[in-house]
């Protein structure tokens, strides 16, 4: 299941936009379903209708959309801050924490509910995807533009970074989950500097085919044979 086919018209958000008010009143409680969605468009006053042409998949459209908000909000709490003052480290971990604060204490079962949904098997790819895509969109607001593995490396790690925190501040204890921030930053930033030994260990590498051509010829320049 693909998070690109949501269609982003503007009606069909404003729709979005309402259902999701009415289900944060009730998924703390009742879990992300179709009879709490159907319970939301009834208490919005949206008809059915409406609701199947904007969330063909149901609450995972509205979880798709909720997603998507909170990485705007993020990206707006971002922009705010004075950002290019601030080291690598520390860029990322605001950026982390801004995803969180822009959930809301308020809606933290909520959003726990939200996780278990996206992680049964109908939505566990969707799930995935949802995570990757905060992760690009911080790399991206950061100013990266990779294009080689460390697009997918740095993408990779900041999900599970990202994921694992999230799930740790589900439990409520805001100064364990700054904890937890910070050694699974740092753990980054350690496989980062290892990336760049490794980096600098290949650049003194002996170029192979100037090797080979040293065992066949050896060290000197090679000479023409007399005729």
């Amino acid at each position: 299941m693909s998070i690109d086919s949501l269609n982003t018209q503007p009606h069909l958000d404003v729709i979005r936009a309402g259902l999701l008010a009415a289900m944060l009143e009730r998924t703390a409680f009742e879990g992300w379903t179709s009879g709490v969605l159907a319970a939301a468009a009834k208490a919005a006053s949206i008809d059915p209708g409406a609701v199947d042409l904007a969330c063909p998949r149901g609450e995972l459209d509205i979880l798709a959309y909720w997603s998507a908000k909170l990485d705007e909000a993020m990206l707006a709490a971002m922009e705010a801050a004075d950002m290019p003052a601030m080291r690598i480290r520390e860029r990322v971990t605001f950026a982390v924490q801004a995803r969180l604060e822009a959930i809301g204490e308020h809606n933290r079962e909520a959003a726990s509910r939200a996780a278990a949904r996206l992680g049964r098997p109908d939505a566990l790819l969707m799930g995935k995807q949802l995570i990757w895509q905060s992760a690009d969109t911080i790399w991206r607001a950061l100013g990266d533009t990779s294009t080689d593995y460390n697009y997918y490396t740095k993408r990779t790690i900041l999900s599970a970074v990202l994921g694992a925190t999230i799930m740790v501040w589900f439990e409520g204890d805001e100064e364990r989950t700054k904890r937890f921030l910070g050694r699974r930053i740092e753990n980054v930033m350690q496989f980062e500097r290892f990336k760049g030994k490794v980096r600098k260990a290949v650049a003194r590498w002996p170029d192979p085919v100037a090797a080979l051509a040293r065992l066949r010829y050896g060290r000197g320049k090679a000479r023409p044979r007399r005729m």
